[in-house]
Formats: C-alpha cells, sequence, structure tokens
C-alpha cells in the first residue's frame, strides 16, 4: 500500500509529543518555574489534569514509562497520601483560575491502586479544582481488573478507558513479559460496557520479537471483534541502552526495518478497511468518535498523551515525573519518587527538569504539529526555511511531499514517513542521535 525507502526511514526520530521534546529537557528550572506558570494561568483559561501513577502489578520487560512494582501497600499509601497532598497545593496556588476541562490518569497502571483510593482522587479533584462535570479518561492494565474497579469506575462516570493490550498472541506475550490470557481483556472490556464507558482504546504494538505478519493480523481481527472506539498501534521500540528491562528481550527476533514497515502498512489497511479511520500516523477511531472528528474538522491536536481531540493549551502534571506543559514552558516533576516526595513534603512544586519556550520554539512546534496532525505546515516565519526546504529535498523527489510557496503539504503516501518529515523541523536534533526509536 504505501511506497518503502528504508534510506528516508534509516534515522531514529522522537515521537514529538512536545516540541522541545523532553529529550531537551535541562535542571535549569524548578519550584519558581512552576509557581510563576500557575501564577499567569488565566481565569478562563482551558486546563487539563493529568495525575501519574507510576505504579503496576507486574513489570512488562519493552515498557519505557516511569513505572515500579506495586509489590508493598505501605508504598502506594504513601505515594497517595502525597499526590493529595500535591493536589492541594496546586489548586491553592490556582486560587480559582484556570476551567479544568479533563482530567486523565495515566501510568504504569492506575488501577494498581484500590478502587476506593481512585475514587477518593477523584472526588478530591472535583472538589479541590470546582470541575463537577470535567470528564475522566483512564488507563488500566486488563490483568487483575475486577468487579469493583468496573463498579467504581461507574460511580466516578469515567468516560474513556484505554487498555493495554499490546497483543493477543500467547507466545508473544512470553516473548515480551506481559502474559496475559485473552480472557482478562474480554472480562475488563464487559465490565467497562457495564459501567457506562463510551470510549474504549487499545493499545496494539507491531514489530515485536519473533511477530509474524500472521499474528499481527490475528490480534487486530480479536480487536476488532472487541469493538473498541479507538485503537493504537505502535511499533516496539527497542532501546536497552536508555531501558536495562529490554535486555531480557531477545533481539535476534526482532523483525527488520522492512517487517516493521510491511507489519504497520497492514495494521493501516486492516483498520480502516474495517471501518476505522486513521488518525495521525498511528491512532485510529470510528467515525463518530471525537478523535476521528477532529481529525476531519482540522482540529486534532498532540500533546503528552499522543494524539488527542482536548484543545487545552495547559496541562498540568501531579504525581512523580509528570510533566506539565504551558505555552511558554514545559516542566516535569522529579522521577525519582523518593525526590517527588521530599519536594512535596516541603512544601515546594517537585519541578526538577524542564525547558523555557522561546516564541521560536513555540512556531516550530507549531509546524511539527502541523506536519503530523494536518500534514500541513507554514515555513514562512521559520529563519531555517530554506535549510529544512534542502532537509526535505529527499522526500520531495520521493513524491511524498509537495511545496506550495512556504507551504508543506504532506501527499497520500506520505503518512508512515510523517515523523521523519516533520524532524525536518527540529533545530535540536542531530543525524547521529542515538536516543530514538525507528521511525516506523
Amino acid at each position: 500500500m504505501w511506497p518503502y525507502h528504508p534510506e528516508l526511514l534509516a534515522r531514529p526520530v522522537p515521537r514529538f509529543t512536545s516540541y522541545p521534546t523532553a529529550a531537551e529537557f535541562g535542571d535549569g528550572v524548578g519550584h519558581d518555574d512552576m509557581a510563576a506558570a500557575l501564577d499567569a494561568v488565566d481565569a478562563d483559561a482551558d486546563v487539563s489534569l493529568y495525575l501519574h501513577i507510576p505504579y503496576c502489578r507486574a513489570i512488562c520487560w519493552y515498557c519505557g514509562c516511569n513505572t515500579g512494582a506495586a509489590n508493598r501497600t505501605t508504598r502506594l499509601e504513601a505515594y497517595l497520601t502525597r499526590l493529595h497532598a500535591e493536589i492541594d497545593r496546586i489548586a491553592a496556588r490556582l486560587e480559582g483560575r484556570g476551567q479544568i476541562r479533563r482530567i486523565a490518569f495515566g501510568g504504569g497502571s492506575p488501577n494498581a491502586i484500590p478502587p476506593g483510593a481512585f475514587a477518593a482522587l477523584v472526588a478530591h479533584l472535583r472538589r479541590a479544582f470546582a470541575c463537577e462535570d470535567a470528564p475522566l479518561s483512564l488507563e488500566i492494565d486488563p490483568r487483575g481488573f475486577a468487579p469493583d474497579w468496573g463498579s467504581v469506575i461507574a460511580a466516578t462516570g469515567v468516560a474513556r478507558v484505554s487498555l493495554g493490550v499490546q497483543t493477543f498472541d500467547p507466545m508473544l506475550q512470553t516473548a515480551i513479559g506481559r502474559i496475559q490470557p485473552r480472557e482478562d481483556i474480554i472480562r475488563a472490556v464487559t465490565l467497562l460496557r457495564g459501567g457506562g464507558v463510551g470510549s474504549i482504546n487499545f493499545d496494539l504494538m507491531y514489530g515485536l520479537p519473533g511477530q509474524t505478519d500472521a499474528a499481527l493480523q490475528a490480534t487486530l481481527e480479536e480487536a476488532i471483534a472487541l469493538a473498541p472506539e479507538r485503537l493504537a498501534v505502535f511499533g516496539y521500540a527497542h532501546v536497552p541502552h536508555l531501558i536495562p528491562r529490554q535486555r531480557r528481550i531477545d533481539v535476534t527476533a526482532l523483525p527488520g526495518a522492512a517487517a516493521r514497515f510491511a507489519q504497520a502498512a497492514a495494521a493501516h489497511e486492516r483498520l480502516t478497511a474495517a471501518g476505522y479511520r486513521a488518525v495521525g500516523f498511528d491512532h485510529f477511531a470510528k467515525p463518530h468518535d471525537p478523535l476521528a472528528q477532529a481529525a476531519a474538522n482540522d482540529t486534532l491536536r498532540r500533546n503528552f498523551q499522543g494524539f488527542t481531540d482536548d484543545p487545552a493549551e495547559i496541562l498540568i502534571g501531579l504525581g512523580a515525573s509528570a510533566i506539565s506543559e504551558f505555552p511558554d514552558r514545559l516542566l516535569q516533576n522529579a522521577k525519582k519518587a523518593g525526590d517527588w516526595h521530599q519536594a512535596i513534603s516541603a512544601g515546594r512544586f517537585a519541578t526538577a527538569r524542564g525547558i523555557r519556550r522561546t516564541p521560536l520554539d513555540r512556531r516550530r512546534g507549531a509546524a511539527i504539529a502541523g506536519v503530523l496532525c494536518q500534514g500541513i505546515a507554514d515555513t514562512s516565519d521559520l529563519p531555517e526555511r530554506d535549510a529544512i526546504h534542502t532537509r526535505l529535498s529527499r522526500f520531495e523527489q520521493a513524491g511524498l511531499l509537495r511545496w506550495e510557496g512556504h507551504c508543506l503539504r504532506l501527499t497520500a503516501d506520505a503518512l508512515p514517513y510523517a515523523r521523519s518529515i516533520a524532524a525536518a523541523f527540529d533545530a535540536w536534533r542531530s543525524e547521529d542521535d542515538t536516543r530514538f526509536s525507528h521511525a516506523v
């Protein structure tokens, strides 16, 4: 379906969930930056909240998330106590400014905490930020997802849930350290539907060790049969020099670049044939879903949660390693739970890394988002536009883009090359950067 140009995909590139990316964060920011950013929030500004739960019942080998084992009750209780304190600190600083439009829980696995503790967090958020109507979204691990969690999801009014499925194939699950019987996923979907969840997402993966085209197709068929409203199909990123737990994965069994490309193309073809709309380069949604509608009406955006229909320009992250996004800065809490605990207990914000964004950063970021979300970018206000044109000459010659003056437009065949094309706008990137994964 897609033309394959391996030379155009050889360079590792970021996923561009922000610009500058987290790879550029430094330690030159701290408590004062977060305080100033919160003080600058307008009374009627749209704001989203993200709460990070950095614990899982079991640690999967492939995972690059900031997470640890939920094997000690006292550890979880201490974390939750401190998270409640951080909620109060953020809310007190805002003094009622900002309108909370959405609340998302991610991890890790938020359902690693007791369901009652989740309900208490939701109640605290709604009270502290006066956001009774803000819709809730939640990431879950289907393993161990029991009826008590289904009940609390119904009681709290969770609107969207994302399930970490990855693959239905038992052999591949063993190869990536995530044993997850099909029955667990079916049970979770049944409980979620019974709890009134109207939008379910499956995270799937291609490029797994030993994964064949047939195995991927089988997983796609099982996923389609369960009828989630959304799917995200990610290429496995093997970077053991950054994620030591990935050393347990057999690198010799990983599909090559051409095989990965073919798997990505096969997933796109099968899911669009099943009625899903392609959203960006790795998300899919049913036509009635708000994500698909955002893609159709050119309001699709990109943030730390991937492609989104969330219009808020301010995202406040709570919990260890959570990232906050403001128009002029990106601020990340301390990654280590101990450092995060210490900051909050001392009455400070836990900001430990980040970057202050210049107006030029924001223009470059808008161009990158335009490439990824709408397939179009205006370079007229970028000082390096001629250099960008030169960097993209190979893509233009391959028929993957065209220029209309200073305006760049991707062609229909360019979808799998979008991240590589976007990288041409990234002033921080070097050709030999090894911190990132395959472009496809």
